[in-house]
C-alpha cells in the first residue's frame, strides 16, 4: 500500500493515490487554508483549554483527542510546550488502480456469473448455483459505504453510519457510496441474489451488514475516524451481544497508534478483525497496516490460475516477513491466509456489477467465510473462530506464486480456508 503526502498528511489508503483536501471541521479556518487533522494529548488542564479553543472530533481519553486546525493554529499548538501534537494520517481503500493489469472494470446490469469464480473456489464447488449461511452474524464493513438500495444487498443492510464527513464526526443512518469500492466488498461478503434470485451471491448471504463509511467518495479517510468506527463496532457488539466481524479493505505502510489500539480493543471485546494485506507485492515485507497487526487476520490475494496443484498468489499481493514464516505463529507483518482476489465480480454502487482486483477483494471472501462458520458454531469465541480459519487454511496449502511454499509461507500464510 502506497503512501503520499497531502497537505502535510500521510495517506493511509486503498492504494489509489487519491488526495483529499479536507475542509475545516473545527476551529476558525477558511476554505482556502490548509488544514490538519491532529491528535492532542497532555495534562488534563491543558487538554481542556485546547478542547475549548478548537473543538473535539473524537475523544480517546488517555490517548488524547482529535480535531482539525489550520496551519497557523497548528504552529501555535507545536509551540505549546505543555501539549504533544501529532498530525494524523489518512487511509485509503486497497484497490486495483496501481496494478499493471486491471481485468474487467466495467459495470453491467446483470452479473455475468451469479456465483463468480471466487465463490466457487471458497465453496470448493464449480457447479454451485447459490450460497447460504451467516444467519445471526453481523459483518461490519469499514469502507466507502454501500448502495443500500442495491437489489442484492438491500434486505441485508442493518446499520448505516458515516464517519467520513468533515464538519461532523458521525452521521447516523447514512452510508451512501459514491465510489463503488465499499459496495463491491459488501457484495462479496453477503450478496443474496436479490428478490428475483437472478443477482449475484456472496459467501454468507444470510449475514447482516453494518456499513460504516470511514472513507470518502475519493477513497480516503483519517485514522481517527477509522479508529472511532472500530471502537463503535466493538461497543455495539458488546451491548447487543452480537457476533460481529470487522472487514477492512484499507491500509497503509505506516502503523497508526489509534487504529492499533482500537483493533486490540475490539479483539478483546470478542470481535474478529479481518484486513487486506495490501497490493505492494511481490517483494517481501510489503504487508500494510492494519492487516499487519497481530490481532488482525491479514488476507493475501489468489488468482484463478493453477500452479503446482493449487491456486497462485497474485504478484500484486503484498508479502509478509520471510524470517517469521514457517512456524504457524502470527507475528506482526505476517500474512495469515489467502483467498480469491483477482478479477472478482461483485455488486457496484450504480446498482449493477463490476469486476476488479486486489487484496481488497480477497478480504471479504474470508469475512464471509468467518460469518458462515460462526453462524453454524455460535459457541465459538472470536479467537476460536480465528483458529478454525487457520485450520481450514492448513488443509488447503497454496504452492503457486512468488514466495509460496509448503506450509506457512510469507506469500499465502497458512493457505486458503474454504467452506469444505
Amino acid at each position: 500500500m502506497k503512501k503520499r503526502r497531502v497537505i502535510g498528511s500521510a495517506l493511509l489508503s486503498f492504494v489509489m493515490g487519491i488526495s483529499m483536501f479536507a475542509t475545516a471541521a473545527f476551529g476558525q479556518q477558511t476554505s482556502n487554508q490548509e488544514t490538519y487533522r491532529v491528535l492532542i494529548h497532555g495534562p488534563a488542564s491543558e487538554k481542556a483549554k485546547a478542547k475549548a479553543s478548537f473543538g473535539v472530533r473524537w475523544d480517546f481519553d488517555s490517548k488524547g483527542f482529535t480535531t482539525t486546525v489550520n496551519a497557523q493554529q497548528y504552529q501555535a499548538l507545536l509551540n505549546n510546550k505543555n501539549l504533544t501534537v501529532e498530525r494524523l494520517p489518512e487511509l485509503q481503500f486497497i484497490t486495483t488502480a496501481n496494478l499493471a493489469a486491471k481485468p474487467g472494470g466495467t459495470t453491467s446490469s446483470g452479473p455475468s456469473d451469479q456465483t463468480p469464480w471466487g465463490i466457487q473456489a471458497i465453496y470448493n464447488d464449480s457447479t454451485i448455483a447459490s450460497t447460504s449461511g451467516g444467519s445471526g452474524i453481523k459483518v461490519a464493513v469499514l469502507d466507502t459505504g454501500v448502495n443500500a438500495n442495491h437489489p442484492d444487498l438491500t434486505s441485508n443492510v442493518e446499520q448505516c453510519k458515516d464517519f467520513s464527513q468533515t464538519k461532523v464526526s458521525l452521521v447516523e443512518g447514512s452510508c451512501s457510496d459514491g465510489n463503488g469500492h465499499g459496495t463491491h466488498v459488501s457484495g462479496t461478503v453477503l450478496a443474496n441474489g436479490g428478490i428475483s434470485g437472478k443477482g449475484i451471491y456472496g459467501v454468507a448471504p444470510q449475514a447482516k451488514l453494518w456499513s460504516y463509511k470511514v472513507l470518502n467518495n475519493r477513497g480516503s479517510g483519517y485514522s481517527d475516524d477509522i479508529a472511532a468506527a472500530i471502537r463503535r463496532v466493538a461497543n455495539e457488539a458488546t451491548s447487543t451481544g452480537a457476533h460481529v466481524i470487522i472487514s477492512m479493505s484499507l491500509g497503509s505502510s505506516t502503523k497508526d497508534s489509534l487504529i492499533s489500539s482500537a483493533v486490540d480493543y475490539a479483539y478483546g471485546k470478542g470481535v474478529l478483525i479481518i484486513a487486506a494485506a495490501g497490493n505492494d507485492g511481490p517483494g517481501t515485507n510489503t504487508i500494510g497496516y492494519p492487516g499487519a497487526l497481530v490481532n488482525a487476520v491479514a488476507v493475501a490475494a489468489l488468482e484463478n490460475v493453477q500452479e503446482n496443484g493449487s491456486y497462485r498468489v497474485a504478484d500484486f499481493s503484498s508479502r509478509g516477513n520471510p524470517s517469521t514464516a514457517g512456524d504457524y505463529i502470527i507475528q506482526e507483518r505476517d500474512v495469515e491466509v489467502s483467498a480469491p482476489g483477482r478479477a472478482i465480480e461483485s455488486t457496484w454502487n450504480d446498482g449493477g456489477y463490476n469486476t476488479i482486483s486486489g487484496t481488497s477483494m480477497a478480504t471479504p471472501h474470508v469475512s464471509g467465510l468467518a460469518a458462515k462458520i460462526w453462524a453454524a458454531n455460535t459457541s465459538l469465541s472470536n479467537v476460536q473462530l480465528r483458529t478454525e480459519l487457520q485450520n481450514r487454511a492448513k488443509s488447503n496449502d497454496i504452492l503457486g506464486g512468488t514466495g509460496s511454499a509448503a506450509g506457512d509461507d510469507y506469500a499465502s500464510g497458512f493457505g486458503f480456508p474454504r467452506v469444505k
